[in-house]
C-alpha cells in the first residue's frame, strides 16, 4: 500500500539514497518496523550505486548481499521483477508444504530446498503465490477449511486443525 507514493516520491535509488531519514520513515511508517526498514533502503540504495551501477542485480548471493535483503525478499525479485527462478518461503508457504507433506522441515531455507527439488524451476515463483493464496484464502493457520478444499483428498493434514 506505500509503494506507489513511496516510489512516486523516490523513483530510483539515487533519489533514495539521498532521502530525508525522517520524511522516508513517515512514508513507510504503517508497515510496522519503519526505523529499521528505513535503515535498510537507505542502505541498500547506496548499495546499488555503489556497488551495481543503479541497477538492481540479478542473482541470489549479489541480493543477499544488500542490506536488510534475505532469502526471501531476494526470491521475490528474482521470480517477480526479472521472472527468474526464484521460490519464497513465507509462512504460508512454510505452513502450507508441512501440512501437504511437501517437507518436513520448519527452517525457510530447507523448505525452499525440498520444495526447489519436487518442483521444476519454471514453476517456483507461481508454486509459492499459489500456495500464499491457499494459505490466505483455505487453508489457515488456525482454521483450515478442510471441507471446501480443492486439495483436501491429498491432504495428509486434512482435518487436523493448527497442525503446522
Amino acid at each position: 500500500m506505500v509503494v506507489p507514493a513511496l516510489f512516486a516520491r523516490y523513483p530510483g535509488p539515487a533519489e533514495m539514497a539521498a532521502a530525508d531519514r525522517n520524511e522516508l520513515e513517515d512514508l513507510i511508517r504503517s508497515t510496522g518496523f519503519f526505523r529499521a526498514k528505513a535503515n535498510h533502503l537507505l542502505g541498500a540504495s547506496q548499495a546499488l550505486l555503489d556497488r551495481h551501477g543503479g541497477t538492481v542485480p540479478r542473482t541470489m548471493e549479489e541480493l543477499t548481499d544488500l542490506p536488510g535483503v534475505g532469502r526471501k525478499t531476494a526470491n521475490v525479485v528474482l521470480s517477480v521483477a526479472f521472472f527468474l527462478p526464484g521460490l519464497p518461503v513465507d509462512t504460508h508457504v512454510g505452513r502450507l508444504a508441512g501440512r501437504l507433506g511437501l517437507s518436513g522441515a520448519t527452517d525457510p531455507v530447507r523448505i525452499e530446498t525440498d520444495l526447489c527439488e519436487l518442483y521444476p524451476k519454471d514453476q517456483w515463483g507461481a508454486l509459492s503465490l499459489r500456495l500464499i493464496q491457499h494459505g490466505r484464502r483455505v487453508c489457515a493457520a488456525r482454521r483450515p477449511l478442510c471441507g471446501s478444499c480443492e486439495l483436501a483428498d491429498l491432504c495428509p493434514s486434512r482435518g487436523v486443525a493448527g497442525r503446522r
